[in-house]
Order: structure tokens, then C-alpha cells, then sequence
């Protein structure tokens, strides 16, 4: 029973490092989605060369006489690693159909994750994806897992406390989840 408790505390704890690749763009497939075309920026603009950066989007449905409104539920990670909870934006809807809405940005955003909720005249409302976020796209300087990157250099730090402290984490979980099995 130990060496199973040893064993899930070994792989929660590696599980921050296998959950995806950073600075890797993330989306779905629109197939099924109704979205006929979804516009955004590739990168997430974070400069503090620019006063106003914002992240902006564009989404045109396949049949939008039925829409009333649709939400963009945004999430945007920082990079301490830490998520900020998730907002929702009104999307305002253009002269030609298309909804449109931005995203003001930070210094020290790694990413943004979001999802759809589209909401119909009838009441009843739709959410792209599912369950979960369906697109991510990374900044300009990002930090994930150690690692920095974008084409930006601004926000990379000399000295780190991060990736020391996840290295001396892993390894004293490592350390308890062996002393724990030779118990047994």
C-alpha cells in the first residue's frame, strides 16, 4: 500500500512537467464547432516597449442569425507559473457578422488559454470545447518549466528561485517515496 501512495506522489508531482510543451501553440479543430473562422494573433504581444498591448480576436460563425452573444472565457498564466482565474469577455458583434474582442496585456503573461460560450436566442447556450480550454497561444517571453523563450529577452531574470525549487522538490519526493518503500 506504501509503495503505491510512493509511486502517486512520485508521478503528481512530474505531472506539471508532462502536461504539455512550452512555447507550443495549442488549438482545436473548428469542424462541428459551428465557428466558421477564428482570427487571432499567433503571438501574444506582452512588450514594455508598447503602452497598450492587447491580444486580439476575431470569430465568424457559420450561421449567426440564431446568435445573441457569445463570451470568450479567458485564462492567462503569469510567469511564476501561477494561472489567474478565469475572465469573461463580451465579444461585440461587426457590421458583417463577424464578433471581435482583445485582451489587454501584461509584462510577465507567459500565456493565454480560452474557450467559447456561445449563446443563442432560445436560451440555451453552447460551449467550445466542452470542457476545458480549446486554444492557448504563448507571449512574446514566456517561462515554463525552466525554460524561457519568445522573441522577447525583457522578462528573463538573472537568478531564478523557481527551477531550483522544483528540482529540490522532485528530488526529496523521490528521496521520501524510497524510504518509504524500504519500510515495507
Amino acid at each position: 500500500m506504501r509503495r503505491m501512495w510512493a509511486l502517486l506522489l512520485v508521478c503528481l508531482v512530474s505531472l506539471p512537467v508532462s502536461a504539455s510543451q512550452g512555447g507550443e501553440n495549442e488549438s482545436i479543430s473548428l469542424d462541428g464547432t459551428g465557428i466558421e473562422t477564428l482570427y487571432y494573433d499567433e503571438v501574444m504581444g506582452t512588450s514594455i516597449e508598447i503602452s497598450d498591448s492587447e491580444f486580439s480576436i476575431i470569430l465568424k460563425m457559420e450561421d449567426d442569425s440564431n446568435v445573441s452573444n457569445i463570451k470568450w472565457i479567458t485564462q492567462v498564466c503569469i510567469n511564476s507559473g501561477i494561472c489567474h482565474p478565469p475572465q469573461e469577455n463580451q465579444m461585440d458583434r461587426d457590421d458583417d457578422g463577424s464578433f471581435h474582442s482583445h485582451l489587454d496585456t501584461e509584462p510577465g503573461y507567459s500565456y493565454v488559454n480560452w474557450k467559447f460560450i456561445i449563446e443563442l436566442e432560445n436560451g440555451s447556450e453552447s460551449h467550445i470545447p466542452d470542457v476545458g480550454f480549446g486554444w492557448r497561444v504563448w507571449s512574446d517571453c514566456w517561462f515554463d518549466n525552466g525554460t524561457w523563450g519568445g522573441s522577447e529577452t525583457y522578462c528573463q531574470e538573472e537568478d531564478s528561485a523557481l527551477p531550483g525549487f522544483t528540482v529540490s522538490m522532485v528530488m526529496a519526493s523521490t528521496a521520501m517515496a524510497a524510504l518509504m518503500a524500504r519500510r515495507d
